[in-house]
């Protein structure tokens, strides 16, 4: 297998072992020293069974360039963004985030947690390790580097708490669903320090098997058990992270889950409160609520693509204090321009008790428009997919910065290929439900040419 086929615009993914196995991640190691020229190099992995020996082989490449290994060992990807940026080395996390079980990859970052995607080092990264792998690879260093062990969790936990006033929280029951995936280390330890809170974790055990559903929470069937549980257990809020913990969807009262527009435009708020007049990044497919709650909170709403590499360089460039993505991933500049689930879940418990309602009331405002939510669809030609919906659609104003973005006035749609998937991804909103569900019928039956 091809490394082309496993290094995507942002990370590198694929299937252990016939896509990634040892000998790639040997030959990785050796490209990222390569191309980080780097004295220190952290590294960690989540709780997939094949992170183990996928992360030596990485390590052992790292070594023989004489680079010394800092290894976390269980760590969720935010985690690992705290530790480049408090160290000032780069970082490789191991992990599929969301994908089923026989998946595993490979997020990196330069010192500081900064980005490396495509266009930024691993189209690169990916030419040295094809090198490697044929032969033709840099000699090994003289004195080869050490592996070393850090503990960073607790650490890490107080920075999270930083971001609040935890006297400021009123009591409060939480549940946390962290679907067997790296939730379960970083979850409590944060919440210990929040004495007013009361915390359930449902599916604490750490298993990369993924024995009780996928730690996919885009999906609402895997955010089911988590609802009926608010509603159950008589919770005021529910969380639903994802298998390396860097994402969180959230579930009111009621059991009802909250999109990742719609938490995107809360935090928003709350960060332009603590941040008078700042810019704020969402990304193309956030619904349009966001710029508009940015603008009437008087901040500045900068559109962006798909994708946290992108999102952090245009942090960097802008100077955002704060991003969100539709998925769930929620950026902030205080964390090094980095994406985390559990800094974006205490800042929500923060803006509950500070507004002392519920989150089914606190929510209201804004959800002004109804969303299709991210339909996938297998296609035999994606450019031609995406031209024939194009010339449909080509009397309306339209652009290419990420896909194909159409403004049709009452409704608009995006439509773009999977950077780590064979498809092509709809996400499509309108001012009434009955418009939303007639425009997605329309747009798929062009999609495919029906």
């Amino acid at each position: 297998m091809a490394l082309v086929d496993i290094v995507k615009a942002y990370d590198i993914r694929g299937t252990v072992p016939d896509q990634f196995d040892a000998d790639i991640a040997y030959a990785l190691g050796v490209a990222f020293a390569s191309f980080s020229a780097a004295s220190e190099i952290i590294v960690a992995r989540d709780m997939r069974p094949s992170g183990v020996h996928l992360v030596d082989a990485f390590a052992r490449g790292l070594e023989t360039q004489g680079v010394d290994v800092v290894d976390l060992g269980l760590a969720s990807t935010d985690m690992l963004y705290f530790a480049s940026g408090i160290r000032h080395a780069p970082g490789a996390m191991f992990t599929a985030s969301h994908n089923p079980a026989q998946y595993n990859g490979i997020k990196l970052c330069l010192a500081g947690a900064k980005p490396v995607g495509v266009d930024t080092g691993l189209a690169e990264i990916r030419q040295k390790a094809e090198d490697v792998l044929a032969g033709r690879g840099p000699r090994p260093a003289t004195t080869p580097g050490r592996r070393t062990e850090k503990e960073l969790l607790g650490a890490f936990a107080d920075h999270v708490v930083s971001f609040i006033d935890p006297t400021s929280l009123r009591p409060m029951k939480v549940v946390a669903d962290t679907a067997n995936g790296m939730g379960g280390l970083v979850v409590p330890a944060v919440f210990e320090r929040l004495s007013s809170i009361d915390l359930e974790v449902m599916y604490a055990e750490l298993d990369g098997t993924f024995p009780n559903h996928p730690a996919d929470p885009l999906q609402p069937e895997n955010q089911r058990d988590l609802q009926a549980r608010v509603v159950g257990g008589g919770f005021d809020l529910g969380l639903a992270f994802d298998g390396d913990a860097d994402r969180v969807f959230l579930v009111d009262e009621l059991g009802r889950g909250l999109s990742g527009s719609v938490t995107t435009a809360m935090l928003a708020a709350a960060m332009l409160r603590r941040h008078p007049g700042s810019v704020i990044l969402h990304n193309l497919i956030c619904s349009r609520v966001v710029p508009e709650v940015i603008r009437e909170h008087g901040g500045t709403p900068v559109r962006t693509k798909v994708g946290h590499s992108f999102i952090k360089q245009v942090m960097a460039e802008t100077g955002a204090v704060f991003g969100g993505e539709h998925s769930a991933h929620y950026y902030f500049r205080d964390n090094f321009r980095a994406d985390s689930g559990i800094i974006a879940s205490l800042l929500m418990l923060a803006e509950l008790s500070r507004a002392e309602v519920p989150m089914s009331v606190l929510r209201r405002p804004y959800e002004r428009y109804a969303a299709s939510g991210e339909i996938n669809t297998e296609v035999n030609d994606i450019h031609a997919a995406i031209e024939r919906v194009a010339k449909v659609y080509d009397r309306f104003p339209a652009d290419r910065e990420d896909g194909l973005s159409v403004d049709c006035g009452s409704w608009w749609f995006n439509l773009r290929p999977s950077n780590t998937e064979p498809l092509l991804r709809l996400n499509l909103e309108a001012s009434e439900r009955d418009e939303c569900d007639r425009r997605v019928a329309e747009v798929l039956q062009v999609l495919t040419g029906g």
